[in-house]
């Protein structure tokens, strides 16, 4: 059990040091990601920035993921949920550009304008605050890869098993302090997981602690 996000954030960064673990460019997965993230870049003495993507939702249960789409385009999909659902290819060409667009804007608000940084031939760890399905990491994963890194790493505090397993064939390691098989829920290991705001997200990009 995590105290809060920041307590996920210090033990995971012991645990990546502990490991060996370099990076040059740390990306948290907005915003949940961010307070766990920044611990784990000061202690890689890394860059700290983000990457988006937006869930796409199944046309009658838009909560519902079908997949996942990166502000870059990259996407996954839950191809045995998209068959079973009979999800025709002009509903996925449509919430993937919508959804995509989506995740562009709000990467360009959390960098107020900054460049998007260069990964290629860095070191690059993705955090986020737990994996349940992996559709939202998968698709950010494949933008990093895409993008040009040499090595990329995910690193969260906790994740359903099935959902850890299927995610080390889109990185070249998968650290997860914690993958139990009692796993229903992130917020469920957390004494602590309230919303958290976009204007805190952005005070832990800078480098500021609300």
């Amino acid at each position: 059990m995590f105290a809060n996000r920041t307590d996920a954030g210090d033990r995971l960064a012991a645990e990546l040091a502990d490991r060996g673990i370099d990076a040059d460019v740390v990306l948290g997965i907005p915003r949940g990601a961010l307070p766990v993230a920044r611990p784990v870049a000061d202690a890689l003495e890394a860059d700290l920035d983000v990457v988006v993507a937006r869930k796409l939702g199944a046309p009658s249960n838009p909560e519902l993921a079908i997949g996942a789409v990166a502000s870059d385009g990259s996407v996954w999909l839950n191809d045995d949920l998209v068959d079973r659902l009979g999800v025709s290819e002009s509903y996925l060409e449509d919430v993937r550009r919508r959804e995509s667009e989506n995740a562009r804007e709000k990467a360009d608000r959390y960098r107020s304008g900054d460049a998007v940084p260069d990964l290629a031939g860095k070191r690059v760890v993705v955090v986020d605050d737990g994996v349940a399905t992996g559709a939202t990491a998968t698709a950010c994963l494949r933008q990093v890869r895409e993008a040009g890194a040499e090595r990329v790493v995910l690193a969260v505090p906790v994740g359903a098993p099935d959902a850890v397993a299927a995610l080390e064939s889109e990185a070249d390691a998968v650290i997860a302090l914690l993958a139990p098989e009692t796993f229903r829920a992130v917020g469920q290991f957390y004494r602590e997981f309230g919303q958290v705001a976009d204007e805190e997200a952005v005070a832990y990009l800078e480098g500021r602690e609300e």
